[in-house]
């Protein structure tokens, strides 16, 4: 998707604290389609992990309880603009509760494909906002593969294949540089299954910095489960590609892809930033969950992972870094 972002910066401190205060970097022409809950700027927190002081960008507070609410409201308010009236999409959970959440709003008719074993917090949230729901036997690739029938007949609202959808994740990035005073971190500590979130951050930092506003790209840490980790195996083996997997069951569903569609894609994002890609045991991940809720943070597992992957990468990390991660997902939606 080609087109120039801009930040007027006195102008973008003026406006509400939400994704859409960024509206000269995103890819709506008229306003009126905007469709929006007031999502985003959500808070920087500062938390103490394996004794460093980290900052963790709080995406779980978001209307549906994950960060793909930020995707969904930029993909979304492009179909109400192109007079789009049905959408279909195939998710692991979390993009479809957005999906449907926003086709809804927008009066848009939605129909999410997802494999039959997702949680059943996610499957309810998905039928309330009235989306029609197809479950799949087999893996989130048969998934994938089940939705490409109703993909060439209506506008396939994918939050992997459409770039839309990543430019209203970039938006994570232009938050964070803001809130840290219109500079960049040093590191950013991120899940990657699909990478919907990892590549949105990596386009967000590069147009920051080609519009002048940060001197710098900061190093992307990628996280991924030990039991489905392509990324991870092919990064240790120099590979432009992800390597072929049999993933074996994993708590972290949300980042459970076996062949990520834009793995290429992901790994030249993670070398280019000089980063790495970090994997995670089951332990730690359930681990570093019931840490987090014994301070008052309650995670879905994969968000979980992520905070299992920063205290691995906090081992290793210079002392003076500024390191960023995220809580992606609320642990609602999961029990």
């Amino acid at each position: 998707m080609e087109y120039e972002s801009h930040f007027p910066v006195e102008e973008i401190e003026k406006r509400p604290p939400n994704m859409w205060r960024y509206r000269e970097a995103l890819p709506i022409e008229d306003d009126r389609f905007i469709i929006s809950m007031l999502e985003g700027f959500t808070p920087l927190i500062e938390e103490e992990i394996c004794r460093r002081k980290v900052l963790i960008k709080q995406d779980y507070l978001f209307p549906t309880g994950s960060y793909k609410d930020r995707g969904a409201s930029a993909l979304i308010s492009y179909a109400k603009e192109h007079s789009i009236e049905s959408v279909v999409e195939d998710s692991s959970g979390n993009a479809g509760c957005s999906i449907s959440a926003y086709s809804a709003r927008a009066g848009i008719s939605c129909e999410i494909f997802v494999p039959e074993r997702t949680s059943a917090g996610k499957l309810g949230q998905i039928s309330a906002y009235g989306a029609k729901l197809r479950l799949i036997r087999g893996s989130r690739e048969d998934t994938a593969r089940s939705v490409f029938k109703s993909a060439c007949e209506r506008f396939y609202a994918s939050h992997t294949y459409n770039p839309v959808f990543l430019h209203g994740t970039k938006t994570f990035s232009f938050e964070i540089c803001e809130q840290l005073g219109w500079k960049s971190p040093d590191s950013i500590v991120l899940p990657v299954g699909n990478g919907t979130l990892l590549l949105g951050a990596s386009i967000g930092f590069q147009e920051m910095k080609s519009a002048g506003i940060i001197s710098n790209v900061p190093k992307i840490i990628a996280v991924q489960s030990e039991n489905c980790s392509p990324l991870v195996q092919a990064f240790n083996r120099r590979l432009a590609w992800p390597v072929p997997v049999a993933a074996k069951p994993t708590v972290a569903e949300g980042i459970a892809i076996e062949r990520p569609v834009r793995g290429s894609q992901i790994l030249e994002a993670v070398r280019d930033s000089d980063g790495r890609f970090i994997s995670v045991s089951e332990v730690e991940i359930i681990e570093a969950r019931s840490e987090m809720a014994r301070r008052g943070h309650f995670l879905e597992p994969t968000a979980a992972a992520t905070i299992a992957g920063l205290k691995k990468y906090i081992v290793s990390s210079d002392p003076d870094e500024c390191i960023i991660s995220v809580f992606t997902g609320h642990g609602l939606k999961t029990g």
